[in-house]
């Protein structure tokens, strides 16, 4: 018997083709939404503070001589019942 080509249609060629571009867009895609979900997953904790709190700031104001006592306490008050509270879950 007689080996002539593998048999496969101008048609297989095409399945195949796509089947292959198919695949290695989902590979791809699975990657990528991966990625997303390991960067967003560090954002749901508290948010990054960079630099200084409020606080911090006042408090330094005070040591310096900036602002009195008086002045300091109410401003922290201010700034201690306006401060964002977690949200559920934190």
């Amino acid at each position: 018997m007689m080996y002539y080509g593998t048999g496969m249609s101008g048609w297989g060629m095409a399945l195949m083709g796509l089947s292959g571009l198919l695949f290695w867009g989902l590979v791809i895609a699975g990657i990528i939404v991966s990625v997303r979900y390991a960067s967003r997953a560090g954002l749901r904790g508290e948010p990054v503070v960079h630099g200084p709190t409020p606080q911090r700031t006042l408090a330094d104001r005070f040591a310096r001589g900036d602002i009195d006592e008086e002045q300091y306490t109410r401003n922290l008050k201010v700034l201690n019942e306006t401060a964002p509270t977690r949200g559920p879950g934190g």
